[in-house]
């Protein structure tokens, strides 16, 4: 699923301000003394039959709910899915802050998560036995959605980053296929140099690729701890990544091109862009999106920071939770684990979802599938072995919507002027600190 950061509007409301003073539910339904909820209690309230209010715009859920409530007869699954993006998580965060009109299940991607668990904003789904789930799942979105003992969510899909790149053009060019980012470089000046209307790819910055980058460098800018946060771009892993995206902006080889918009689309279909670095829900995207370039394009393993290397990382990716002021939690649950932990999972792999579920990821079915829009590659193999080479110690900021809609302003700079990247970190690091403080967080 594609991330929504860089779209994400700078006047989100974010739960209240993020009021850490007060909890955005309070009363009865926080969750810090919460019972058990046993399978027994599930099967009684299946029995018994309600309806559960899902706001989620993920495709695949249709099919899902129709499912559920065929199995359930007396559950009504009512899904609300026009919502996406930054819609999407201001009317979640109004409905919380009202106390009116809050979903049963809400999707919420990985980096938004830390927001509404501080702000006691999400059911902790460990006294329903989610807690002993952590197995299904590849590491990184289980480290998304846990936080010591308390689960906020259950991952619903991953985003193992991958390169994919024009075959077409690297065979033209007699370019080998990057295997290392300084490879990377190279490549990016063969191609250019041999047709400067080719770019290595379009970056005209972009605050989910640059911590995906940090991530799978070994760089964690961001420690959280409650309300305790530390920021810091200046890590000897950091370095590794301004280097070399330095050298790319510096020999002006990345086209200066938006993400998703439709000079981004002409590029990928016309050869000006060589590759994407990019979550491994991207296929589906190329398919609707680029079809002219269909044969043109495959799937490589990220290129590796140091050599022989295999840490991988994630882009993108989300959640099932269940707000705190939602109703009929043990339905709401089910339906939540039905989706992300059992048959429900097959379905939407059917349907084109990438899983974070470690049996699909390592099932022959589903490494053996060939994409047509590849040539025939069986990318899931690649896509399923990045999963299973990410870090599971990162984290984002429990304001990181806000974080991502001043990048621009800050590490934008350095793509449009001679700033430089490790300035540019550094006033975004500097700007996220201030408003941090304001915000009532402990930052340093």
């Amino acid at each position: 699923m594609r991330r929504t950061t860089g779209r994400l509007l700078r006047g989100l409301a974010l739960l209240s301000t993020l009021a850490l003073g007060a909890t955005a539910c309070g009363g009865s339904d926080d969750d810090s003394g919460q019972k058990a909820v046993s399978a027994g209690d599930i099967q009684t309230a299946l029995k018994k039959g309600g309806t559960v209010n899902v706001w989620a715009w993920e495709p695949t859920l249709k099919s899902v709910a129709a499912d559920f409530e065929k199995k359930y007869p007396k559950v009504k699954i009512n899904l609300v899915s026009e919502r996406s993006g930054d819609k999407h998580y201001t009317a979640l965060s109004n409905a919380i802050s009202a106390e009116k009109g809050v979903p049963d299940v809400a999707q919420v991607e990985y980096f938004a998560l830390g927001q509404y668990a501080l702000t006691k904003g999400l059911t902790d789904l460990a006294p329903f036995g989610a807690d002993k789930l952590a197995s299904k799942y590849s590491p990184g979105p289980w480290n998304a959605v846990s936080e010591d003992k308390a689960v906020y969510g259950l991952p619903m899909d991953a985003g193992p980053m991958a390169l994919f790149y024009n075959k077409k053009i690297f065979d033209k060019y007699k370019v080998a296929v990057p295997t290392t980012w300084d490879e990377y470089v190279e490549a990016a000046q063969k191609l250019h140099k041999a047709d400067p209307k080719v770019f290595i790819a379009a970056d005209a910055g972009d605050a989910g690729l640059t911590t995906s980058l940090l991530w799978q460098a070994g760089s964690r800018p961001y420690k959280v701890d409650g309300t305790k946060v530390e920021i810091n771009f200046a890590d000897a892993a950091a370095k590794k990544y301004t280097d070399t995206w330095q050298k790319l902006i510096d020999g002006k080889l990345l086209a200066p091109i938006n993400g998703w918009t439709d000079d981004w689309y002409k590029g990928l279909g016309d050869g000006t862009l060589a590759t994407l670095p990019s979550g491994a829900w991207m296929p589906a995207n190329f398919v609707t999106g680029v079809p002219q370039a269909k044969g043109d394009w495959r799937a490589a393993p990220m290129p590796a920071w140091t050599k022989g290397d295999k840490a991988s990382t994630e882009n993108g990716g989300s959640s099932l939770t269940l707000p705190a002021l939602g109703k009929n939690k043990e339905l709401a649950y089910a339906f939540v684990k039905y989706a992300n932990a059992e048959d429900g999972v097959q379905t939407r792999v059917k349907q084109g979802a990438f899983p974070a579920t470690t049996a699909q990821l390592q099932s022959t079915e589903f490494q053996n599938t060939k994409f047509d829009y590849f040539g025939g590659q069986q990318a899931n193999k690649i896509f399923a072995e990045s999963a299973a080479n990410v870090a599971d110690d990162w984290s984002y900021l429990p304001f990181q919507q806000y974080a991502n809609s001043i990048f621009n302003d800050t590490v934008g700079k350095a793509y449009i002027s001679g700033t430089k990247l490790t300035a540019g970190l550094k006033a975004w690091q500097d700007a996220s600190i201030k408003y941090g403080k304001e915000q009532g967080f402990t930052v340093k």
